[in-house]
C-alpha cells in the first residue's frame, strides 16, 4: 500500500480491515458479490410489488420504502468498501466521508421508522378491520411515508449541522466507514451538544419504536385470541413474526455493536466486522425474508420464476 502524509484534514484515513496481500482479492469477490445479491434481492422485492395490481395495498406500498432504504444504506457502505478494497487505499476525502455517514445513519433511522409504520398498518388491519379502508386511504399512506423521510431527514440534518460547526484536528477515522460518532471523534471543540442530541434522538427513536411495536403487536395477539377464525387468526400471526423478525434482526445488530465496544478483550478487527454487519445482514436478509414468508409475494415470485422457465 502506497504511504503518504497530509496534515490537511480534507484526506481522511479509514482504518480498514487489515487485510494480508493474500486475502484482499478474496474480499473484493466476496464483497461485490453480497452487493450484487443485496441489488438484485431489494430490486427484485420492489419490482414485484410495482408489477402486480394486487399487491398495491397499504401494506406492500409501505413495504416498498424497506428495501429502498436497504439500498441506501449498503450503498453507502459498499460502494466505498469496494473501492477501498480495489485501489487499495484507505484515504477518504472529507466530504465523502459525511456524505456516506449521512446516508448510513439516515438508513438507520429509516429502519425503525419504516418498521414502525408497518406494525401500525397491521394493527389497524387487524384490530379494526371493519375501518381499515376508511383509515388507511392512499393520502393516510402518503402521509406516513412522507414523515417517515422527512423524520429521518430532519433528525440527521440537525446530527450533521451540529457537526459540521465543530473544527477537526486529526485525520484517523478508527471504523471501517464514516459514521457521526467517528467524525465527532476527529474535532478538537467541545462536543456536549452533539453528544447529548446524539443520545437523545438514539433513545427517543427506540423508546418511540420498540414502544410501538410492543403494543401494536400485543393488541394483535389478543385480537387473534379472540378471533373465531382459524385462517385469520394464522394469516395475521404470520405476517406479524415476518415483520417481528425483521425488527429483531435489526434491534439484535445494533446491540452487539453497542456491546462490542464495552469488551475490552474484543479485538478491534472484531468490533469492526460486528459494526459492518448493520449494513450487511439487514439488506440481504429482509427481501428474502419477506419474500419467502409473505404468502402474496411469494405467489408472485412463483409466478414469475415459472414464467421465466416455461415462457
Amino acid at each position: 500500500m502506497v504511504e503518504f502524509s497530509s496534515n490537511s484534514t480534507d484526506i481522511l484515513t479509514l482504518q480498514g480491515f487489515d487485510l494480508p496481500p493474500q486475502g484482499v482479492y478474496a474480499a473484493f469477490i466476496f464483497a461485490t458479490l453480497n452487493y450484487l445479491v443485496i441489488l438484485f434481492c431489494n430490486l427484485f422485492l420492489m419490482a414485484t410489488i410495482i408489477t402486480n395490481k394486487s399487491l398495491h395495498q397499504p401494506m406492500y406500498i409501505l413495504l416498498f420504502n424497506l428495501p429502498i432504504n436497504d439500498l441506501i444504506g449498503s450503498s453507502a457502505l459498499f460502494l466505498q468498501l469496494i473501492k477501498e478494497i480495489l485501489l487499495d487505499s484507505r484515504y477518504i476525502e472529507a466530504s465523502n466521508c459525511i456524505a456516506q455517514a449521512f446516508f448510513i445513519h439516515i438508513y438507520g433511522v429509516g429502519s425503525l421508522l419504516i418498521i414502525s409504520a408497518m406494525a401500525y398498518d397491521r394493527y389497524i388491519a387487524i384490530c379494526n378491520p371493519l375501518k381499515y379502508s376508511t383509515i388507511m386511504t392512499n393520502s393516510h399512506i402518503a402521509k406516513i411515508i412522507a414523515s417517515v423521510w422527512l423524520v429521518a431527514l430532519l433528525l440527521i440534518g440537525v446530527l450533521f449541522f451540529l457537526l459540521l460547526r465543530l473544527p477537526r484536528c486529526t485525520s484517523l477515522i478508527s471504523h471501517t466507514y464514516c459514521s457521526n460518532p467517528s467524525l465527532l471523534a476527529l474535532v478538537c471543540a467541545d462536543t456536549t451538544i452533539n453528544n447529548i442530541y446524539g443520545l437523545f434522538i438514539t433513545a427517543g427513536l427506540q423508546v418511540f419504536s420498540v414502544g410501538l411495536i410492543l403494543y401494536t403487536y400485543l393488541q394483535i395477539l389478543l385480537a387473534c385470541f379472540k378471533s373465531k377464525r382459524s385462517d385469520t387468526k394464522s394469516k395475521a400471526l404470520q405476517t406479524c413474526a415476518t415483520h417481528l423478525t425483521v425488527f429483531l434482526i435489526l434491534e439484535c445488530l445494533g446491540f452487539f455493536t453497542i456491546i462490542s465496544y464495552r469488551i475490552k478483550q474484543l479485538s478491534p478487527h472484531s468490533r469492526r466486522i460486528i459494526g459492518a454487519s448493520n449494513m450487511i445482514f439487514p439488506p440481504t436478509l429482509n427481501p428474502i425474508i419477506y419474500g419467502l414468508r409473505t404468502k402474496e409475494i411469494r405467489q408472485r415470485i412463483n409466478m414469475a420464476i415459472r414464467k421465466t422457465v416455461n415462457p
